[in-house]
This record gives C-alpha cells, structure tokens and sequence, in this order.
C-alpha cells in the first residue's frame, strides 16, 4: 500500500500519511485534514476511526482472532490466570512467579474497602440495580481515597490501578448482599482473587464456605474473556473521561455506566431471557424457523457479534466450561438442555453457518453464571468486575501517551441556520 493517501475536496488535491501497526489495518493519519481543508470526516460509532494507538489488545473479526498483548484469548484463557492477565496488561509482559507473587499479594491487600462505603450503601433503596449501586459507590471511590488522585503521578497512577482491581469484587459483592438483604462480609487473603470475590457473594458469616474449584476455575475463565476488547464503547468511554484530566475512579465509573447499557453488556441477560423464553428443547424447532423469518421479530439472542464474523475465539473456551460446570454442580435444568441443544443445531443449521451466526461468549456465559447461583441482575455486574483490569490498563496507556489530547469528536450540523431573536409577544 502507498505510504500516502490522496484527498480531492474543492478540487484540490491533498495528501495524508498512511500509518501501519504492527498487525492489522493501516489507517490513514488526517489529524491535519480540517485544519487543511476545512472539512471534517462523517463516521457515527467510530467504526472507521482509530481513535488512538494502543499496544494492549488486537481483534481480527473476520478471522475469529484476540491477542492481549500478543498472547491468544484461548491459551490464556486454558493455562493463565486472571491475575496473570492482569498483571500482563498492566505491565506488558508475563510475569515471573516471583512477580506474579508480589502482584498477587498487592492486589489481596487492597481488597477492604473503607468502612464509611457500608453507610455509603444504605443510602440506596433495597430494590436497587446492582448496576446502579456500582456506579454510584465506585465513582465515590475518589472521595475516600485522595491519596491516588494524582494522575500525573506515576505511583499514584500505579495505587489507584491496584486499588480499583482489587476493590471492584469486594463493592461488587457487597452490591449483591445489599439487594438480597445479607451482611456483607470482609474479604479473606487466604483466598484467591476469585474463590474471594465467591463467598464475599455467596458465603454467610454463620457458616463456613467451601470455594467449588470447577466453580472457581469457570469463574476465573470468565474474568480473563470479559478482561479486555479493545476499543468498545465503555473502554472508549474510559478514554475520553481520562482524557479531561477525570481521576481514575470517576473515569472508571463512567465505563461502568456505559457498559450498563443493554446492547453493551446485557448481551448476555438477553441470552439468558430468550432460552427460557424458548422454554424446553422441544419447542427449539419452532424459534429456529421463527428465526428464520424476516417478518418475525424474533431474534437469537447469543448468536453472531458485532466484531467477530467468524467463530468468537471467547466462545470456544466458554462451550467446555458450560460442560464442565454442569457435570460438578450436577445441574439438572431444562433450560439448561435448552441452551446444549440450541448450540447443537445452529451450528449445524446451513442457514446459521452461512450467514455465521456462531455462539458467541455472551451465550454461554450467562447460562454458565445462571447455573453457578447469579442472578441476571448481576451479569453486567460480573462483566465490570472483570473488565476493570482492561479499563485500568487502557487508562494507564492513554495518560503516558504523547499523542493524546483531550477527545472532542466533531458533527455535521444539520440544525436552522442563524436567524434573530423575535420577542415572545410577537410570536
């Protein structure tokens, strides 16, 4: 490809250099186009927008392929751990196990959350969305904790890091006790960061909780799948935030919000619905062709991705774990033989491979957190807890790189042009 890409606007030509990563698309750099031609570029969503430079995360939809920092979604997800991932995407690398060690034990002791946040909680009604809570206590984080505000501080940044991904599971679960009317219970650091976050969530002060390891293993599975994803609309989100100076806590809050909406993370709840719309395996036959039909408004809630036009890599990991958790927790569930024959047929279905309508990870994931005890309410929750270490981390990105500056998108007015003022008495 030419190392210039060539405009023609008013009849004049103008060139831009065309920049390449170290895999995937080039991009054309036209950060000098309106200043040159006095026109700007039309692209709602972004979709056609490389909004910043970022050495994190790669997505080939087409081809069904995520990398963390050049690492595959599936071998991390399979021989990692999510505090391995974590520490990668912070810092780049692998850790030794010595670091990985010293990361670990950081992370653990930061899980407590200020004992002023229990009052903190009181404040919302009982009835609550668990997502609402969540953003509400984590933008409040920035009011206990001055101490890591400063985002021009490297050690602060670093803090701030550790506390919020340490943090999120402890206020995550608290969000949950608070809905179901339990006390909340203080984190255990003889725990991993999943078993912990567990039985802060289902575990009672009056007795002892055993942590399930095929329950745990699924868990931490489904923390390292929803860690990163590139630059979706609540890392973007993020991004933006940051880039006014906004504090750590506040940004991430803001990823928080956007991440509540349904057609961002309650991918997975909308799965969930439709398989007990469906009911039992039996009626699958008549939601297939239901489907099908281009007058039916019906639609396979799980199937297909915005991104991925092929096989979702995520989705790959999350079939053997539905498996895996439904043999030790012995699960016996119609909607649950529901979900293993929907899977069955579509992707044997011509019309669903055609179009490549796979399963994606949403699918799986909620009728995996279903079976484990959540509640719907919580999924999107889950997905935050998660996808703090990739908000965290692209944060952290956006702040030391030279090139940013603070997001101001432009539009094309299309609005009245201008005209005078008329006095309210002759209208």
């Amino acid at each position: 490809m030419s190392d210039t890409a060539k405009f023609e606007i008013g009849g004049k030509g103008f060139d831009y250099p065309v920049m390449s990563g170290s895999i995937g698309p080039d991009v054309v750099d036209i950060r000098k186009l309106y200043a040159q031609t006095g026109a700007f570029t039309y692209d709602p969503g972004f979709t056609s927008t490389a909004s910043c430079r970022s050495e994190l995360t790669y997505i080939d939809g087409d081809q069904g392929v995520l990398l963390h920092r050049g690492y595959p979604i599936g071998e991390l997800a399979e021989q990692s751990s999510f505090m391995e991932v974590a520490y990668l995407l912070l810092n780049g690398e692998l850790p030794s196990q010595d670091e990985l060690s010293g990361f670990t034990n950081t992370i653990t002791r930061h899980t407590m959350v200020h004992e002023q946040l229990a009052a903190f909680f009181r404040g919302f009604r009982r009835d609550a969305h668990p997502m609402a809570i969540m953003c509400g206590v984590v933008g409040a984080l920035s009011a206990f904790y001055h101490d890591s505000t400063d985002i021009h501080d490297p050690v602060q940044r670093t803090i701030a890091s550790h506390r919020l991904i340490a943090k999120i599971p402890t206020i995550a679960a608290m969000a949950y006790k608070y809905s179901v009317g339990q006390p909340f219970l203080y984190p255990d650091n003889s725990l991993s960061y999943t078993g912990n976050f567990l039985r802060m969530t289902f575990g009672v002060p009056a007795e002892h909780y055993e942590v399930n390891p095929a329950v745990e293993k699924a868990m931490d599975r489904i923390f390292i799948l929803h860690a990163d994803h590139e630059q979706n609309a609540s890392t973007s989100t993020v991004r933006l935030a940051g880039s006014s100076g906004a504090n750590p806590f506040a940004c991430i809050a803001a990823g928080i919000a956007c991440l509540w909406g349904p057609a961002h993370g309650g991918a997975n709840e909308a799965a969930l619905n439709m398989l007990r719309e469906i009911g039992t395996p039996d009626r699958i036959p008549e939601f297939i062709a239901r489907a099908k039909d281009k007058n039916d408004p019906f639609r396979l809630m799980g199937f297909g991705h915005r991104v991925y036009k092929n096989y979702d890599p995520r989705a790959t990991v999350m079939q053997k774990t539905v498996r895996e958790v439904f043999d030790a927790l012995k699960v016996n569930d119609p909607l649950f033989e529901t979900a293993l024959r929907l899977e069955e047929i579509a992707l044997n279905d011509e019309y669903f491979v055609e179009k490549k309508l796979f399963p994606n990870v949403d699918f799986y994931s909620g009728v995996i957190l279903s079976a484990i005890g959540f509640p719907t309410e919580m999924f999107t929750v889950l997905f935050a807890l998660a996808r703090t270490v990739g908000w965290v981390a692209q944060w952290n990105e956006m702040i030391t790189d030279p090139d940013q500056k603070i997001g101001r998108p432009r539009q094309l007015y299309t609005g009245p042009t201008q005209r005078s003022y008329v006095p309210v008495e002759q209208r």
